[in-house]
C-alpha cells in the first residue's frame, strides 16, 4: 500500500466512522479532477455488514455535494469481486480498467442526484 495517510490526516481528507466508542472503519476522500475521489474506504471485520460501509460512501456523497460536485469517483483491485458487487449496487459504473501501479484496477464512477 503507497497511501500517504499522514498527509491525509493533515489536510483532512481521512474520516474515522466510530460505533460505541471503537474504530469502525475510515474513509479517504477530496476533490480531483472536478469530482470527489474516494481513495480508500475500510471497515474492521467485526464491523462488516452493518452498512456502515454505505454510510462511509455516503459521506463521500455529501461532500461532494457541499463542494458542488456532481460525481463521486473511486477505483477497486480488479480481484476484489466482492467490492465490484457492492458499489455497483450503490450506483456507481464501471468506466474503464487499467493496470497501475502493479495492481489491475478497476474505475468507478458515480452521478449524484439531488438530495
Amino acid at each position: 500500500m503507497v497511501a500517504d495517510f499522514d498527509c491525509h490526516v493533515a489536510h483532512g481528507e481521512a474520516h474515522v466512522l466510530e460505533t460505541d466508542g471503537t474504530v469502525a472503519g475510515y474513509i479517504v476522500t477530496f476533490a480531483k479532477q472536478g469530482a470527489q475521489f474516494v481513495e480508500n474506504v475500510a471497515l474492521a471485520p467485526s464491523f462488516q455488514g452493518r452498512g456502515l460501509g454505505r454510510q462511509l460512501l455516503a459521506f463521500a456523497d455529501d461532500e461532494a455535494r457541499r463542494q458542488g460536485f456532481k460525481r463521486v469517483f473511486l477505483y477497486t483491485n480488479a480481484k476484489m469481486t466482492e467490492n465490484l458487487e457492492f458499489y455497483l449496487r450503490l450506483g456507481y459504473v464501471e468506466t474503464h480498467r487499467v493496470h497501475e501501479d502493479g495492481f489491475d484496477r478497476v474505475y468507478m464512477t458515480k452521478e449524484l442526484t439531488d438530495p
